[in-house]
C-alpha cells in the first residue's frame, strides 16, 4: 500500500502538521509505504486551462502543466490511500488546497460526457484544523467542507472528513493582539482534547491504508 500525506498548511509543525504526522504513523503501522508532502513548499497555481489533459490520444489522468505539483498529481493518482490536511482560514480551506483540488479534478474529468477517466481507487482522509468550537463548525462549515471535498470522490475510494477544533493558535497570546481567544481555555483544549484527535488521526490514517 502506498498513502501520499498532503499539508496544505503553511505552517509545518502546528496543528494541521501534528495530525497529520499522525496519520502517517497510523499508515505506517499497518504496513503502508508513505510519503509526506509540504504543498507550502512547492511552486504551483491553480489550472492555467491549457486544456492539455483534454487532447485527443493523449494520457488521462496526467496534469501536463511544468511545475511542482504536476508530479505529486501524478503520485496522488498511483496511491492507494491520500491524506490532506488544511487549516480553515476565513471560513475556507487554504488556497493551496483549492488549487491542488482543481488542477487533481480537472484532468480526470471527460469533457465528453462529464464522466471520470480515472478507474483505480484512492482512498482519501481529509483533516481540518480550526480555532472554531466543534458545534460553530457543525453548523457553519460542515456542509460547505463536505461540498468541496465530493471533487475526492473522481478518486473512486472513501472520503473522510476529520474536524480538529478549537485549537491553539501561538503558544504565547501575550506576544499578540488576540484578546478575542481565551489562552487559557485554548491551552486546557490543548491539553485535554488535542490528544484526542492524534488518536483519531491515527486511527484514519491507519483504517483508510489497509
Amino acid at each position: 500500500m502506498k498513502t501520499i500525506i498532503l499539508n496544505g498548511s503553511p505552517r509545518k509543525n502546528w496543528n494541521t502538521a501534528e495530525m497529520l504526522k499522525s496519520v502517517q504513523k497510523g499508515a505506517e503501522s499497518v504496513g503502508a509505504e508513505t510519503e509526506y508532502i509540504d504543498l507550502y513548499s512547492l511552486n504551483y497555481t491553480g489550472c492555467r486551462s491549457c486544456m492539455a489533459c483534454k487532447r485527443k490520444d493523449i494520457e488521462r489522468c496526467h496534469c501536463f502543466w511544468k511545475d511542482d505539483l504536476s508530479p505529486v498529481i501524478d503520485k496522488i493518482f498511483s496511491a492507494d490511500a491520500m491524506f490532506i490536511g488544511s487549516p480553515i482560514y476565513l471560513g475556507d480551506i487554504t488556497s493551496q488546497v483549492h488549487a491542488l483540488i482543481e488542477r487533481l479534478h480537472f484532468c480526470d474529468l471527460s469533457y465528453d460526457d462529464y464522466s471520470n477517466y480515472f478507474k483505480g481507487k484512492v482512498n482519501v482522509g481529509v483533516v481540518l484544523t480550526m480555532n472554531a468550537p466543534k458545534a460553530f463548525y457543525e453548523s457553519a462549515y460542515k456542509a460547505q467542507m463536505e461540498r468541496q471535498m465530493e471533487a475526492f470522490k473522481a478518486l473512486n475510494g472513501t472520503v473522510e472528513i476529520y474536524p480538529c477544533c478549537d485549537t491553539l493558535q501561538v503558544a504565547d497570546y501575550s506576544k499578540f493582539n488576540m484578546a478575542g481567544f481565551s489562552e487559557e481555555h485554548k491551552k486546557e483544549m490543548r491539553e485535554k482534547q488535542f490528544p484526542a484527535d492524534l488518536d483519531m488521526a491515527f486511527q484514519m490514517g491507519a483504517r483508510l491504508s489497509k
